[in-house]
């Protein structure tokens, strides 16, 4: 065999390996998809971003012990029949190495109606998609505990994207009261 056959080689085994690799990144829904999901009778989604105010922040980052990363808010108030029902938020949070995309609807008492994941991005850990590990933000409040292994279950070998969409859950709440309510 030449030394050219065996440069040869070299791209004619890596490109099959890279071609039949597993794709990582789900997108499971879209954000319209999301708000139909978390909000079924609602008829309208009116955006309402909102740029946190340094004291926002500040207050955000005490209620919930959790840093704001960013000033931006991706909120929408939905309503069904020209009536408030709740509000969408949209984040993203780190799982171990990659963004995680999520929502959490917040009713009118300022209780979680649901949360959702759309984009998943990380290689293991996938498993935070489960409805029963969802459903466990049901019905939390801004002050309440949500803490991972205490009123939240942890999923082992998804310990960190857990963690993470717990905190953030948190701070969103958080954000409700500093900034939507």
């Amino acid at each position: 065999m030449s030394n050219l056959d065996r440069w040869l080689m070299i791209p004619a085994l890596i490109l099959p390996a890279a071609a039949s690799a597993p794709a990582f990144a789900v997108q499971y829904l879209s954000v319209e998809q999301a708000q139909k999901v978390l909000f079924p009778g609602a008829d309208q989604f009116v955006a309402k971003p909102v740029t946190l105010s340094a004291a926002q922040r500040s207050a955000i980052e005490s209620a919930s012990g959790v840093r704001v990363r960013t000033a931006q808010v991706n909120a929408w108030r939905a309503k069904q029949g020209g009536k408030a029902t709740g509000w969408f938020m949209l984040d993203e949070v780190y799982g171990k190495h990659e963004f995680i995309t999520y929502a959490v609807a917040v009713d009118l008492d300022g209780a979680v109606k649901g949360m959702e994941i759309l984009d998943y991005r990380e290689t293991h850990g996938g498993e935070v998609q489960n409805p029963k590990w969802r459903a466990q933000f049901t019905g939390k409040k801004a002050g309440d505990t949500l803490k991972l292994d205490e009123d939240i279950k942890n999923i082992s070998g998804a310990t960190l994207s857990c963690k993470h969409i717990t905190d953030g859950v948190k701070r969103l709440l958080a954000t409700y009261v500093a900034a939507l309510k």
